[in-house]
């Protein structure tokens, strides 16, 4: 009986096993698909010069050594990295503290949370061309609402888009707009925190400042860590917003919107150099790698401090 009793669990094991793949497969058939084997055939392109006319030519590391060294060669590489990491230290703290203002809002109301939910998260899942459409209308000189806005005040609105050192503000206020992502996440961390907490510190004496330094934010703090190494993410892969926000000048005045992807975009299909911009592409991807690793590592010992 014992024997037909394990033999009845192994098998039962293998049908729970078999199951289990069945589901998975299709996600790891998509993984490698769509993205293992892609990330691949770039690695290798990387090491080469390709123009996507005839085949590739082994250089080696010659595209790193040019990207990186060469300012000849790539006159606006630097640059890019440069308005990059500027909009990432900007866009981050903004889209968060805009997420979070609005999570906090739409948690102290009572009615019609839903339709806010809805209203700040239709930005984020507006398509990025009719973003910067409507974005462009709204940073016109002329005719735009902001400047008309401004005026009101008495205050003479910018250029926008039409002065370098204005162009990474106006991409951040973008950003902060978009913040819709951050809001929902911001909204269910506040709906965890037990109201139990809240009452006991009304005990104490605490008010809601008090409340909100002492208690809501250092319960968000995992949140918060999330909302950050996903936006500095994000922040590195600007692209679509910049590319119609600026049309044929791409970049804008001096290239201050010239940003890293935008420029990995131009030099594999306006240059036709895929090598350059294949090489590129690992290029973020390993500065992304390490940032993420110094977030986590800063983290930890945040945690253990």
């Amino acid at each position: 009986m014992e024997l037909i009793r394990q033999a009845g669990a192994r098998k039962g094991a293998r049908s729970d096993a078999f199951v289990g793949w069945l589901f998975v497969t299709p996600a790891v058939l998509h993984t490698i698909v769509f993205m293992a084997v892609p990330a691949a055939g770039a690695l290798f392109l990387s090491f080469t010069e390709w123009d996507m006319t005839s085949a590739p030519r082994w250089t080696g590391l010659r595209n790193y050594q040019e990207i990186l060294f060469d300012r000849d060669l790539y006159p606006d590489f630097w640059v890019s990295v440069r308005v990059t990491l500027l909009y990432a230290v900007l866009a981050v703290p903004a889209a968060l503290f805009t997420g979070f203002v609005q999570a906090y809002l739409i948690d102290a109301v009572r009615r019609g949370q839903g339709f806010f939910r809805l209203a700040f998260y239709l930005p984020v899942v507006t398509a990025e061309a009719a973003v910067a459409a409507i974005w462009r209308w709204l940073y016109d000189p002329q005719f735009g609402l902001i400047n008309e806005a401004l005026g009101l005040i008495g205050i003479d609105g910018p250029d926008w888009l039409g002065i370098p050192e204005m162009v990474v503000p106006a991409l951040v206020l973008i950003a902060a707009w978009q913040s819709g992502t951050a809001m929902l996440i911001f909204l269910a961390g506040l709906k965890g925190i037990s109201r139990n907490l809240y009452e006991a510190a009304e005990i104490d004496g605490a008010n809601r400042r008090a409340q909100l330094f002492h208690l809501t934010l250092p319960l968000l703090r995992p949140t918060t860590f999330y909302l950050t190494v996903t936006g500095i993410i994000f922040a590195l892969q600007m692209f679509g917003v910049v590319y119609v926000l600026f049309g044929r000048d791409i970049g804008g005045p001096e290239s201050a919107g010239l940003t890293y992807v935008l420029q990995l975009y131009v030099s594999g299909f306006r240059d036709g150099e895929m090598g350059a911009a294949s090489a590129m592409s690992f290029l973020l991807f390993i500065a992304t790698l390490l940032i993420t690793a110094l977030q986590f590592r800063l983290s930890r010992r945040d945690a253990a401090s």
